[in-house]
């Protein structure tokens, strides 16, 4: 540690290195193998197109990792309303500008790949609210007047990716904010109210959902009805699992995946490539995995001194939760299926980079959990 000029102790950044959670590190890598391994196998043993790609994507992602987990956790908080509006700008630039795919509009083209801004603000908005919730007090972290700010904050995103139209994005942007509400103390009859109100919003929400989606709800409560259209995924899925039994078939072995009866194996459905594959066993060992990543998240934030680092950490561990959580929930039947990829196993760019930006922070408060921080955002002794 180095003395600055007003007289605290500050981490230098050998320190830094070596408070570094290396074994987090060490289980994200893990777990990103068996996505190149899957992304091989969803290629019938080819690297190429998809397992090179995410290779390198997230060497990329492990640098912005290590590089964000080393800065101070004081300056992220500094620029934690920045980062939200820059997102909502992204979302903004999508509404007008944005890349149509698939029927929906959720990418912007910068030329070397597709940035998807509905990602980024998963992280953009935790880190908001951290700050928001930092600089209040328990008193007034209980008033309504003080919780306007937060609600809008999460609607507003909330409504212009429901608009693209994403509603697995939208509900994971809602539960994470509602979740960080809660780890901030806001009490549990408030959020039974708020559901309340939900619960007799549905009629009205009902109408203003699109066929698709309501065909998703429709197939979820009953795919039988129609097997080989909307049905046609959960139903191939849930036969890929049960076809693996207890050990599975074998690397490169599935047949529901390598005969192609398995739609977007390489995304939303890899889940269900590896049951076919490894079996009971491997999903559940896949599972173990990431419950040691939710261990280790939720202890680095319990660690933390400072509010804002401490809700950081818990809200982006709550967040890897959720990717997990809803996709799993989705392939085996128990969710409509929405389209959230299995975290750091499913292709794609974008929402790797963000899992491992929103890492980052988590390692980060970490690094810095000796780190005092008042309400005001300046160093405490």
């Amino acid at each position: 540690m180095s003395i600055s000029s007003h007289g605290k102790r500050e981490l230098t950044l050998g320190r830094k290195i070596l408070q570094i959670n290396w074994f987090l590190i060490l289980l994200l890598m893990v777990i990103a193998s068996i996505g190149f391994a899957m992304l091989y196998s969803a290629a019938n043993g080819n690297w190429h197109p998809w397992a090179t790609r995410q290779i390198a994507r997230f060497g990329v992602a492990l640098c912005a990792l290590l590089v964000i987990a080393l800065i101070d956790i004081r300056f992220w908080m500094r620029w934690a309303y920045f980062g939200y509006l820059g997102a909502l700008g992204l979302l903004f630039v999508v509404e007008v500008a944005g890349e149509i795919g698939m029927g929906a509009q959720r990418w912007i083209d910068l030329g070397v790949f597709q940035l998807q801004p509905s990602e980024l603000m998963k992280v953009a908005l935790v880190l908001a609210l951290a700050r928001y919730f930092h600089g209040l007090t328990h008193e007034e972290t209980g008033r309504i007047t003080y919780l306007l700010p937060p609600l809008l904050m999460i609607a507003a995103p909330a409504m212009l990716v429901l608009r693209q139209p994403d509603l697995g994005t939208a509900m994971m942007l809602i539960f994470a904010g509602g979740g960080l509400l809660f780890l901030a103390g806001v009490r549990i009859w408030k959020f039974l109210l708020v559901g309340f109100a939900g619960l007799a919003c549905i009629p009205i929400a009902w109408g203003l959902l699109r066929e698709y989606q309501r065909n998703r709800i429709l197939t979820f409560l009953n795919p039988e009805n129609d097997p080989l259209g909307a049905g046609y995924h959960i139903l191939q899925s849930k036969i890929a699992l049960g076809s693996g039994g207890l050990f599975g078939k074998g690397f490169l072995q599935g047949s529901q995946s390598h005969l192609n009866f398995l739609p977007e194996k390489q995304t939303d459905f890899i889940f269900t490539m590896l049951a076919e594959e490894f079996g009971l066993a491997g999903g559940i060992g896949l599972i173990g995995l990431y419950m040691l990543v939710l261990l280790y998240g939720t202890a680095i934030g319990l660690r933390a001194r400072s509010q804002f680092a401490r809700l950081l950490a818990l809200g982006l561990t709550l967040n890897f939760f959720l990717y997990m959580f809803i996709n799993i929930a989705m392939v085996t039947g128990l969710l409509p299926v929405v389209g959230i990829p299995l975290p750091l196993i499913s292709y794609g760019g974008t929402a790797m980079l963000t899992l491992m930006i929103g890492f980052g922070f988590v390692i980060g408060a970490y690094v810095h959990r000796d780190v005092r921080i008042s309400r005001r955002g300046v160093d405490e002794d």
